[in-house]
């Protein structure tokens, strides 16, 4: 007779505990395909549960099939083939004092200050596109964005990129690593594509994963060579013109005409111009882009919202040129937007109340002053003459040379046993880094409060000035 042990105390009911526990027996094998298990009556008599709490726990292993019924004759175990066990990974490494104190301070890039989010004004919009458009919300949205939405992008790209544009060339999506992967399928996977070494690592590996092959192209002073460019195979280039990633390059108009000059030497060719930080330049009105200058139709321009509002809202945009909207619309004409309605309407009452300018203008001016103690607080450490800043005048991010005698891993190493984490230049560059400078790292400073940047730089002076 099966014997188990039923906590008529648990939460759980009798007739579930009964049915876990045959179901462990027959999957580890101690009952057996075709023998059969004791009548209802008998086996409730024995257990001390009601005769429904075996008819309803033989009942459930009866519709997942471990069992069968057999008429007059009672139920029957299944036979089942053995399903091997993988081993269990090991568990983790529990989190250690130090490495907790190595994340004390963290200069990543990806990030910006929550605390900097509009919530209410946000809140409030989105209650009254709840009002305003009800179940219509609930349907899939139109394949490049809801109108409005695009509407209030062109007008923004209009009045404050210089940009003069279509909304039907405008393309709602959810973030640049979707945008960029419909641009792969959209251009075509046998192309080569041209990118900025050093530049975005995740870029290079979006690339991979959609089988397309790349060309790394070095910079100069001046931004992405064109006389490398045009020793390789490649039709499409992906640049950041306006503020190179990370080196903070600005790209010059002599060398703008050339890349779109290259661009018109032959059909096919497109720029992707990725503006990621246009609203965040201090020293100077923001550099104007690439797009409006283009004249033959050849930049794809890419935007999202990342960095202006935040990273999880996905919402991201490309302007395709006139001349590939009849192919996206062939082939993607048919598929829903991946932003939700909800958002796309929100963000267009952003814009359009001017909520959106007025909330860039302040959040310019708190990174501006978060920047300026930064760098107050470099000068006035231990490091003041051993070390130099560059790409200071826009972005959310600078590269600091030292000048210590430390290689760029041990500048890491040294300010990760003080507490914080800094990211090596080396790392962003596709292919040899043999012309990254040596010991250069990266300090984005959006996810560090100003009150705070004074006790990260005096650990960095006490990790890099012994």
């Amino acid at each position: 007779m099966l014997t188990y042990h039923l906590d008529h105390a648990s939460k759980i009911p009798l007739y579930e505990q009964l049915y876990r526990a045959i179901r462990s027996d027959i999957m580890a094998g101690g009952l057996a395909g075709g023998d059969r298990l004791p009548a209802k009556r008998q086996l409730a008599q024995h257990l001390r549960v009601s005769q429904i709490t075996v008819e309803t726990a033989y009942g459930q292993l009866l519709a997942e099939g471990y069992v069968r019924s057999v008429p007059r004759s009672g139920y029957f175990v299944q036979r089942l083939d053995a399903v091997p066990r993988a081993p269990r990974p090991r568990p983790a490494e529990p989190t250690t004092a130090s490495d907790e104190t190595a994340c004390a301070f963290d200069f990543q890039t990806n990030i910006v200050d929550t605390d900097c989010f509009p919530f209410s004004t946000w809140a409030k919009l989105l209650r009254a596109v709840l009002t305003d458009y009800d179940r219509s919300l609930l349907l899939a949205a139109a394949p490049q964005g809801v109108p409005a939405l695009r509407e209030q992008i062109r007008r923004y790209l209009y009045e404050f990129r210089g940009i003069a544009v279509d909304s039907e060339q405008i393309i709602v999506g959810a973030g640049s690593e979707y945008l960029v992967t419909l641009l792969i399928q959209l251009l075509g996977r046998e192309r080569t594509y041209a990118i900025e070494t050093p530049g975005y690592p995740k870029l290079s590996r979006i690339f991979r994963a959609n089988d397309a092959v790349t060309a790394p192209i070095p910079l100069d002073s001046d931004g992405l060579r064109v006389d490398r460019l045009k020793q390789t195979d490649a039709s499409v280039v992906y640049l950041t013109p306006s503020h190179h990633f990370p080196l903070g390059v600005v790209t010059p108009a002599a060398r703008r005409a050339a890349l779109l000059r290259w661009a018109g030497e032959e059909d096919g060719r497109y720029l992707i111009e990725d503006d990621y930080d246009s609203e965040f330049r201090f020293a100077s009105r923001p550099i104007p882009a690439l797009k409006e200058l283009d004249h033959n139709d050849r930049v794809i321009y890419l935007n999202t919202f990342a960095k202006s509002l935040a990273p999880s809202l996905r919402i991201g945009y490309l302007v395709l040129p006139h001349s590939l909207l009849p192919a996206y619309r062939d082939r993607f004409g048919g598929y829903a937007s991946t932003v939700p309605s909800f958002e796309q309407y929100t963000l267009a009452r952003f814009l359009e109340t001017g909520s959106f300018e007025r909330h860039v203008n302040r959040i310019r001016n708190l990174y501006k002053a978060r920047l300026d103690t930064l760098l107050d607080a470099l000068a006035r450490s231990p490091l003041a003459g051993r070390y130099a800043v560059s790409g200071a005048e826009a972005g959310l991010h600078i590269l600091l040379h030292v000048d210590n005698g430390m290689d760029e891993a041990g500048l890491i190493a040294a300010a990760r046993a003080q507490g914080v984490r800094v990211y090596g230049l080396s790392g962003y560059y596709v292919g040899t880094n043999a012309d990254c400078p040596p010991a250069t790292v990266i300090l984005g400073y959006a996810g560090i409060a100003s009150e705070q940047l004074p006790e990260a730089v005096r650990r960095l002076a006490a990790a890099w000035i012994p």
